[in-house]
């Protein structure tokens, strides 16, 4: 075993910007497990009145999520939101053509309005562009957000919602680039009916914030290319472009896996270029910031794929069993999007509920936390007040498919009202530990309030509900001095510590 180095330098001088609150977000599709048997399920002895799980709630409350995006994801192409409304005996069951799923829309737009309550949590409702039109969304939003006198309005009313949703933000459908997409579209094509979609909607009302779909993941053929033509017709009427990412083991190659976050960060960088590059092509001052609102680890090599399905109703679907290796790249991609925070406004980790979740469930039974559970909720909790600029030299481990990676990834946030500096730390490297030494200036720095860790032996040992072997230990291995941190941080692992003075 080497131990590798790596220098941090932190200045309170250089911030990136606020902690964006949205980047904690999280995804509710109707998908498997996430909906029916996740988050709803009327017959659990732990279901409220409207067939919720409290439990559930319970722990998503804990998670800290503070946004949630439905009702999809692929889902929402085929999907007409008005078989989600009224009285639960007169809704229609659909065939669901995206997952191959039998849809008794049991739970659509008021049930959700009600959950989202109920968790403490933002709506952010995405619009059928796939199989739906203009109209279609302009009636969803009416739907929600217009107070009363209205067709829809009155509906609203008539089915127990008084009160406006008042939804703020909206996405304009789901990677309309993929062909696997119901309604799948040209890049043309989707910007067109995106900027005709958003005009009609900033007619209902001009304070919508408004999100364009940007290609389906840094792989596709179109990257790049999609967003700088569909940002040609949408740029001034929307106010984000979405990214989505998934990362998973390949062929063995663990420190590529580890080394996921360098993929993500190289892809916001890609977006922001080209979100740039067209504003100024177009002369335009307004800027255009990111939505990352679908990002995980998924092993979707396990998957077999829609078209290996057939329709069923409940099935559960890719419930990955989530190890302490997936747990640190999660953590080290949650730092990313921290580190981003100037440009990414919001961020969904998909999905919440069982389907590559951190929260996992038996039906009529448990729920429990996955390994991923933890760097998330800790970073929801004490990533506050402003994200430092983080300055890092590190010895580097080589990546098949990443080339020459800083085995230390490290991003610090200052919150003026707890007088704390949090830095998070994830050592890449599968095998080997890194000397840290952190310099902190102009930053309260006098006392270490706690070190947490996700670490150990086995960095494929998973949770299950009967045992939580994948959990958070207070540790004491850096020491503090003179505005110094310095100490091991070993193989394979996230660390989070918590400074103030």
């Amino acid at each position: 075993m080497t131990t590798h180095r790596a220098n941090v330098t932190l200045d309170g001088a250089y911030r990136v910007g606020p902690v964006p609150r949205r980047l904690f977000g999280s995804f509710v599709e109707h998908m498997g497990r996430c909906v029916y048997g996740g988050i709803y399920e009327p017959d659990h002895p732990d279901a409220d009145e409207d067939g919720f799980r409290q439990d559930v709630l319970d722990l998503t409350r804990e998670l800290g999520v503070t946004t949630v995006r439905y009702p999809g994801g692929n889902f929402v192409s085929g999907y007409d939101w008005r078989d989600g409304i009224g009285p639960r005996a007169d809704r229609p069951t659909r065939l669901d053509r995206a997952w191959k799923a039998i849809e008794s829309n049991e739970v659509g737009t008021d049930d959700f309005m009600r959950w989202a309550a109920s968790a403490g949590v933002a709506p952010m409702l995405a619009v059928n562009l796939g199989t739906g039109t203009v109209q279609d969304a302009c009636d969803l939003v009416e739907y929600c957000n217009y107070p009363s006198g209205t067709k829809w309005s009155d509906l609203r009313i008539k089915n127990g919602a008084h009160q406006p949703h008042d939804v703020r933000t909206w996405c304009l459908g789901n990677e309309m680039d993929g062909p696997w997409q119901i309604g799948h579209k040209t890049a043309d094509e989707y910007g067109r009916i995106a900027a005709e979609t958003a005009r009609a909607l900033r007619r209902i009302d001009p304070t919508l914030e408004l999100i364009a779909c940007g290609s389906s993941n840094s792989t596709m053929p179109s990257f790049g290319s999609w967003e700088a033509t569909v940002l040609s017709h949408t740029h001034d009427l929307v106010d984000l472009v979405s990214l989505h990412a998934y990362y998973e083991e390949k062929d063995g190659d663990t420190a590529s896996f580890l080394s996921s976050a360098v993929d993500m960060d190289t892809m916001i960088r890609g977006v922001i270029a080209t979100a740039d590059s067209v504003a100024a092509r177009l002369r335009s001052s307004k800027r255009v910031n990111l939505s990352f609102d679908e990002w995980n680890v998924w092993h979707q090599s396990r998957f077999p794929g829609e078209d290996a399905l057939d329709y069923s109703k409940g099935r559960p679907l890719i419930e990955d069993n989530y190890s302490l290796m997936d747990a640190v790249v999660v953590g080290d991609l949650m730092a990313t999007l921290l580190r981003h925070g100037d440009r990414v406004a919001i961020a969904c980790q998909a999905q919440l509920v069982n389907v590559i979740a951190p929260i996992r469930t038996e039906r009529g039974g448990l729920a429990w936390k996955q390994a991923t559970f933890a760097p998330f909720a800790l970073s929801a909790r004490h990533a506050r007040g402003d994200v430092l600029l983080t300055a890092v030299e590190s010895d580097k481990q080589h990546t098949k498919r990443y080339g020459d990676v800083p085995i230390l990834s490290a991003t610090a946030t200052h919150d003026p009202e707890s007088n704390e500096v949090v830095m998070f730390l994830v050592n890449r490297s599968p095998e080997d530990s890194i000397h840290l030494t952190a310099r902190l200036h102009d930053l309260p720095s006098t006392k270490i309030l706690q070190q947490a860790e996700l670490a150990g032996p086995d960095m494929r040992v998973i949770n299950t509900a009967a045992q939580q072997e994948v959990r958070i230990r207070n540790v004491s291995s850096l020491r503090l001095c003179e505005g110094t941190l310095e100490g091991d941080l070993p193989a394979c692992s996230w660390t989070m510590v918590r400074l103030s003075s």
